[in-house]
């Protein structure tokens, strides 16, 4: 027994990982690992190849079994980008995804566990790439009245692979570009044309929806004037492309509470 139990240890850093990438917590994630022990010391040899060298990929094989059979979805919150992106795949493509990208299957062993055909697992693992590549692509307004800084900012968003959806140098500007396209984060400057104020542009986007700003402004102490440190991140200018690249890494990778949660059924 203990030989058994020291095989199956062997992959258990592995196996607590996907399951809990599979199930979305930590505790549903453990709690199919255990299940997955248990099916392993009872279940027969022939089974679960206990009389010779044990397969990670009979052990993935059976946690996906057990989860199906649970029959519940995973749980997504609290919600972070790429689940969001994850969520939005066929529970086959997803499950395919995680065992490539997360756990390092060559896509053949993963096609074995998920009981694919090899050139459908192929053909499936390039779209689900491209289709999570797609939802981690930001659309980016750019908040901003002087044509050089805003051709800087927008070059470094492009260099990142995200969208310039467009420039606005003033506040009515920046409204209709933002109902336009429905950007996933502005730059703001404070100071813009018109005499106009992105301060106010940031709190009549917050109001209308949620939009994380980032301001990147020579005045960074007017948030903390008016008491609006919460309307997002400063960047004092001059700034540098990696202070600016870091902060939309951040921006978009975080969590935003109105998300819109979309989940594929089971596949």
């Amino acid at each position: 027994m203990e030989q058994y139990t020291g095989h199956f240890m062997q992959h258990l850093p592995y196996l607590r990982r996907y399951a809990r990438a599979l199930t979305g917590t930590n505790g549903r994630g453990d709690a199919l690992v255990t299940r997955t022990l248990e099916w392993y010391l009872e279940a027969d040899e022939a089974e679960t190849g206990r009389g010779g060298d044990l397969s990670r990929g009979t052990l993935y094989r059976h946690l996906n079994e057990l989860q199906d059979e649970e029959g519940s979805p995973p749980v997504v919150a609290p919600y972070h980008p790429v689940e969001s992106a994850l969520m939005t795949l066929e529970e086959t493509d997803r499950r395919l995804y995680l065992l490539v990208n997360l756990e390092d299957l060559p896509v053949g062993d993963a096609a074995v566990v998920l009981g694919l055909a090899p050139e459908d697992a192929v053909e499936r693992l390039t779209h689900a790439r491209e289709r999570v590549r797609a939802r981690l692509t930001a659309t980016i307004l750019i908040v901003e009245d002087d044509a050089i800084i805003a051709y800087d900012l927008a070059e470094t968003v492009r260099g990142m692979g995200h969208i310039v959806c467009g420039n606005a140098a003033t506040m009515d500007e920046a409204l209709s570009l933002a109902a336009e396209h429905r950007p996933t984060l502005a730059l703001m400057d404070i100071r813009l044309a018109d005499g106009d104020n992105g301060l106010e542009v940031a709190r009549e986007l917050r109001a209308r929806r949620f939009l994380p700003v980032i301001f990147v402004t020579a005045f960074p102490d007017d948030l903390a004037k008016h008491g609006l440190e919460h309307l997002g991140p400063v960047i004092p200018k001059p700034f540098t492309r990696d202070q600016i690249e870091q902060a939309i890494t951040r921006a978009v990778f975080m969590p935003q509470p109105e998300d819109v949660r979309e989940t594929a059924q089971p596949h």
